[in-house]
């Protein structure tokens, strides 16, 4: 998770691995032009684009610096910096892109007021008045909400190259200062509401489409947070020194108290106790371990201290393989190219194109350099992509509002397109078509030992005596009277009761099914424990069929447990699967043209969510599950997901209907404008109403999910 690693080729040469960060990418095309034009510096083998975390992985010959680096993507047009830490969400661009919007809407309500007075007939000193009033609001107002646009279309111009915001920073600075100049000379028109009205649409469609890309993982950050931060390490002297996690290395012995999160990965050397791994496994219940046991970074140690010999540290755990998997992963699957992105390519030359020929042909027809401009300045004002760039982010924006009433949370916009085209869904089973809490079940335990059961239950911290516990209280059976309490790491709880030897222990029979054992005197029995499917489990497996999605499931629980859950849900499964394994069956199935859908819970699921087509975790997964999905659905419901890609599909129909009304739209106003019917005002007017009409048709999708 460095900024920077080596790597080696296969022709015997080293490579070093550098991320950068570069908070100035913004479509498909700043990936083509990042990638292409790293690429072809020398001493750069590779650079790979993570659109969504505005990063740039780049395989480099060791020579090369992060000045270096830094410098080639300045030459490109672009501010980059070394990644000095985590991802994390929003940024101060997005802040100061929110601030100019606020600034537009400002200016643009107010002029319009004023250009009301002028639309109503007043002429003369009331006019210029006006004018003035309009100029002074409008050129402080355009200077700073229009920053975001004019900065880059320069970048542009001096790489000698030009991009989207370049015809909009000429039509608006056009617009001002023909605008500034009729109103030195009381001339009749100025267009500055039109210019306000133009940077106050281009602004909200950024930050909308901004807020949703804001809506990523900072997955990497929440799974490393998982890792005790410390460890307590035994000297050679005898003593004990609380030293950080990065400083550990192999060899040294690690003193994990209960409670504990383990720091490092290690063996243990002393000790008994029972590890929490639900986070790296999605098993529901902690795993007794005892000398000569492995144990991982993150998992937490539930009962008794442990003494364990460091044999990973830092970013050699597996619990960081795992971060640096979906790290990856996302960066794989940030190569979507956006549809708004592969619309507008086109939009810069052809619309430059189309001002110059209105203003050339114009003065060839005699109309002075005046109405020339005019005509050339409505030209670029009323082809401006408004409707264009608001047709995926508008519908994007409301659709995720509908699911969200309906229990599911959509960070990432894109993730809608995705999820539009899954013909596949993966499931994990603990804590995803299942609870994750166990229930115990005590059929087999007869009634006059349930007392005993419930006293022993109480007196132990172990999660599965605290089910044990929940379900004697809500039968109201009361405790018996115990004596000399004792609970054993990995053993259980034993103690006497009327004379008689009793104890909830790790079963002596070898059934895998039997978690707990019961015994009073010289008879015992068996307290197994179910994890319940989640209700509507088969009902939401059913609605997905029904949509032509094929359904798994893909765990790392153990083989039998997954076998049931598979018969009962009538899905082919599979159990005791690691993480890369989940990882490289996803890419398999990727790489004869499936489109998955993968929702689960557990850390495992991790580099998984982050490589499915599209993801979603439930709202009890791990921090580092939620972040790594693309979608998070809450409560016991499993159907959010179902509807999620309900609503998904219905949201591209809705996008494919804003993407052609734009076209006609522009079909229609282009020649209009050629034709120098419309003056700049009426086509601002014009394109604000194509904005509202996007975004009209996009507020349909408000029952998204049904």
């Amino acid at each position: 998770m460095n900024a920077h690693a080596a790597i080696a080729r296969e022709d015997g040469r080293s490579l070093s691995q550098t991320t950068l960060a570069v908070p100035g990418m913004r479509c498909s095309g700043c990936i083509a032009k990042i990638e292409r034009g790293l690429t072809a510096i020398e001493g750069i083998e590779a650079a790979r684009v993570n659109l969504s975390a505005k990063r740039v992985a780049i395989s480099h010959d060791p020579r090369l610096d992060d000045l270096d680096l830094t410098e080639a993507l300045q030459r490109l047009g672009f501010e980059a910096q070394a990644v000095a830490g985590l991802p994390h969400r929003g940024s101060a661009q997005d802040r100061d892109l929110l601030k100019a919007l606020a600034v537009a809407g400002f200016g643009m309500m107010n002029i319009m007021l004023l250009s009301v007075g002028v639309w109503s007939g007043a002429d003369g000193v009331t006019r210029e008045v006006f004018h003035w009033l309009s100029a002074l609001i409008a050129l402080p107002v355009i200077a700073y909400a229009g920053r975001p646009f004019f900065a880059s279309a320069l970048k542009a111009l001096r790489r000698g190259s030009t991009n989207m915001d370049v015809p909009i920073a000429i039509g608006v600075l056009l617009a001002t200062g023909l605008s500034l100049h009729e109103t030195v000379i009381g001339g009749e028109h100025a267009f500055f509401d039109g210019a306000t009205m133009l940077l106050f649409f281009l602004l909200a469609g950024r930050a909308l489409d901004a807020e949703m890309r804001n809506r990523t993982r900072a997955g990497v950050g929440a799974l490393l947070g998982r890792i005790g931060r410390n460890a307590s390490v035994l000297q050679p002297d005898g003593s004990t020194a609380r030293i950080v996690a990065d400083a550990l290395e192999p060899g040294m012995l690690m003193i994990v108290a209960a409670g504990e999160a383990l720091a490092a990965d290690g063996t243990i050397e002393q000790g008994a106790s029972a590890l929490d791994n639900g986070m790296l496994t999605g098993e529901s219940t902690p795993i007794p371990v005892a000398e000569g046991d492995g144990a991982h970074a993150g998992a937490i140690n539930m009962l008794a201290p442990l003494r364990v010999r460091v044999t990973a540290a830092a970013q050699d755990t597996a619990l960081a393989e795992i971060a640096r998997l979906m790290e990856e992963a996302g960066q794989s699957r940030s190569r979507y190219v956006r549809i708004a992105d592969r619309a507008s390519r086109l939009y810069a030359p052809v619309v430059h194109s189309l001002a110059a020929l209105a203003f050339v042909g114009w003065m060839v027809a005699g109309a002075g350099w005046h109405q020339s401009l005019v005509i050339a300045i409505a030209v670029l004002i009323i082809t401006c992509p408004c409707a264009m760039g608001l047709a995926v982010p508008a519908a994007q924006v409301v659709a995720s509002g509908a699911l969200i009433r309906r229990g599911l949370l959509v960070k990432d916009g894109s993730a809608l397109e995705r999820l539009a085209e899954v013909d596949i869904a993966i499931f994990d089973k603990t804590g995803t078509l299942t609870l994750g809490e166990p229930q115990a079940d005590l059929a087999a335990v007869p009634a006059r030992a349930l007392p005993v059961a419930l006293a022993l239950a109480q007196a132990s911290r172990h999660p599965l005596s605290r089910s044990i516990a929940r379900a004697l209280t809500a039968q109201n059976v009361a405790p018996a009277a115990v004596e000399t309490v004792r609970e054993e790491a990995g053993e259980g709880v034993s103690a006497t009761h009327e004379g008689m030897a009793v104890a909830l222990r790790r079963p002596r029979a070898d059934d895998l099914h039997m978690a707990v054992e019961l015994v009073v005197a010289d008879q015992s029995w068996p307290i197994r424990f179910d994890d319940r499917l989640r209700s509507d489990a088969a009902q939401t497996i059913n609605r997905l069929r029904s949509l032509g999605i094929e359904c798994r499931i893909l765990s790392g629980d153990r083989a039998a447990p997954v076998a049931e859950v598979a018969r009962e849900l009538g899905l082919d499964g599979m159990g005791g699967v690691l993480p890369q394994e989940k990882l490289a069956e996803l890419e398999r199935m990727k790489s004869v043209g499936l489109r998955p859908l993968m929702v689960g819970d557990g850390l495992n699921d991790g580099p998984a969510l982050a490589a499915a087509h599209a993801s979603i975790a439930p709202g009890t997964a791990s921090d580092a599950s939620q972040q790594a999905a693309d979608a998070v659905f809450i409560g016991e419901r499993l159907m959010p997901v179902a509807q999620a890609v309900v609503g998904a599909r219905r949201t591209m129909r809705i996008v494919r209907q804003n993407f052609g009304f734009a076209i006609v739209y522009n079909a229609l106003a282009i020649p209009l404008a050629l034709a120098g019917v419309v003056t700049p005002l009426i086509a601002a007017i014009a394109m604000s109403v194509s904005s509202l009409v996007v975004i009209g048709n996009s507020l349909r999708l408000v029952g998204a999910a049904k």
